[in-house]
């Protein structure tokens, strides 16, 4: 049995002396700690998230519960919560077993380098062979396990990708276009590709990034529109399409930002960090400031934080 539910300030403090004595050594990522009382796991995150994993999750689940109403004066359903879960594990088991389309970006959170889209489609009888080529999402796979697998899944699976260069994006971003628009734009457009290659799909599914509704008033100016979607949160998890489109993204992006350090002659960093700004700095020192606007996103921080290493 499995049981989560938030909690507030005040019982992450009174659980965390709770469970001091028997914390596991290791803990896992984002986690305050992850205690084990008999056959009951507790695992306290950092954002008040607590799971009960275990035969008597329940028992223990509700002592914190019944703790957290005289507290806060806030009630927990812990039944409810459980049914919830069983539901979206149930779903997931459901739709991973599909022959899918599904899309996936990466770039969006980079200074440098360009977004990628891709829409790959998954049949159900492929399902094993990606899980035999180690596909997940590319957020908890290596760079090194990215270039590896990627080749491979681009010749066997039907993909679709879109390069939307630093310079286009600026250009939608005076046009008022946030990063959500954009994002919409994108996977509509490698959507769009796909459906029209391989109509033989059982669903299609987003990672969802916005409401539904806000998501196709974003892309209402598109001549065509792909709008059987079923959007959902972690998608990269419960479905293999969008894992495949997310390594394959991946790959792409870390191409290009091979082919600007080249260009640029200096190594390319990811993210938007501090090191960025100075990488900014020397990028403008080099070939001036116009220069950004061919290959970073100006309307991040990073472009007002880079003067001060001019």
């Amino acid at each position: 049995m499995t049981i989560v539910f938030k909690v507030s300030e005040k019982l992450k403090e009174k659980m965390a002396k709770y469970y001091e004595n028997i914390k596991r050594e290791k803990t896992p990522p984002y986690a305050v700690f992850q205690a084990q009382d008999a056959d009951t796991i507790i695992t306290l995150y950092e954002s008040g998230k607590v799971m009960f994993q275990g035969i008597s999750a329940d028992i223990d689940a509700k002592m914190w519960a019944e703790m957290e109403e005289k507290l806060t004066g806030k009630k927990i359903n812990i039944y409810e919560n459980a049914k919830k879960r069983e539901k979206e594990q149930k779903e997931r088991k459901k739709i991973y077993k599909m022959s899918t389309i599904g899309s996936d970006e990466v770039g969006v959170g980079d200074y440098f380098g360009p977004i990628v889209v891709t829409a790959s489609y998954v049949p159900k009888n492929k399902i094993a062979f990606l899980e035999e080529l180690g596909v997940r999402d590319s957020k908890v796979l290596t760079d090194e396990k990215i270039k590896q697998i990627a080749p491979t899944l681009i010749k066997e699976i039907p993909n679709c990708t879109f390069i939307l260069t630093n310079k286009e994006y600026n250009k939608y971003q005076k046009m008022g276009y946030n990063m959500n628009k954009i994002k919409a734009i994108l996977h509509n457009k490698v959507l769009v590709e796909m459906k029209k290659r391989e109509p033989n799909y059982d669903k299609i599914i987003v990672d969802q990034f916005v409401y539904p509704a806000k998501y196709f008033e974003h892309i209402k100016e598109a001549t065509e529109k792909v709008t059987d979607i079923d959007f959902t949160t972690k998608a990269e998890s419960k479905c293999a399409s969008v894992a495949a489109s997310s390594c394959i993204s991946r790959y792409i992006f870390l191409a290009k930002m091979d082919e600007l350090s080249k260009e640029l002659g200096v190594t390319i960093l990811k993210g938007a960090g501090e090191d960025v700004d100075k990488l900014a700095a020397t990028i403008v020192k080099k070939y001036g400031e116009e220069k950004l606007n061919e290959v970073a996103k100006l309307n991040f921080k990073n472009t007002e934080k880079l003067t001060k290493y001019l």
